[in-house]
């Protein structure tokens, strides 16, 4: 197939498809090679993802999706009559955090590190689509494992995990510092 009708292909693909497609799909779908797939999906991208553009093309780690411009989500919310998402409460923001910088994790590792119940929170998280099941853990009752979500990278606009700031790293009670200053 010609470089046009690939093009045309891939297009077809991202936009029929609604959710993120992944390369090798791509790739096994349309019989290419994965540097040229790469090639062509990075030359939709630069054209689709100009300023003023309704439509953006993002990568989400190895995958791609067609998705409306930021700017335009407000008149889009409109027309379909999408209720805004109310912001995540402290709590949510705790366990998504601990769920994005520790994945893949299950419920008690991230209940160890709040201290209280999170069954809600991880619920709530759940149905916003940030956070996804990942499978069971090979222990005693084989508990679940939570992991992110390409929604997840779509909101905090990254196209990956490595993107995502490092983690502050812990600082030295008082005391110790005053301990380590007179001896």
């Amino acid at each position: 197939m010609e470089i046009k009708k690939l093009r045309g292909a891939i297009e077809a693909i991202l936009f029929a498809s609604g959710d993120p497609v992944s390369v090798d799909r791509i790739t096994e779908a349309l019989e290419l090679d994965k540097p040229t797939a790469i090639k062509i999906l990075q030359t939709l991208m630069d054209e689709y993802n100009a300023e003023d553009a309704g439509v953006h093309i993002v990568k989400l780690d190895e995958t791609y999706q067609m998705c409306t411009n930021p700017v335009y989500a407000e008149p889009v919310r409109q027309i379909l009559d999408m209720r805004r998402n109310t912001p995540l409460s402290q709590a949510g923001m705790e366990v998504l955090a601990i769920v994005a910088y520790n994945q893949p994790v299950t419920k008690a590792f991230i209940e160890q590190i709040r201290g209280v119940d999170c069954s809600g929170v991880l619920g709530s998280l759940t149905s916003k689509g940030l956070v996804e099941e990942r499978g069971r853990l090979e222990l005693p009752g084989r508990p679940l494992l939570y992991g992110t979500t390409a929604g997840f990278l779509r909101c905090l606009n990254i196209s990956s995990l490595s993107e995502l700031p490092p983690v502050p790293q812990k600082q030295q009670p008082m005391e110790e510092e005053n301990e380590k200053a007179g001896a």
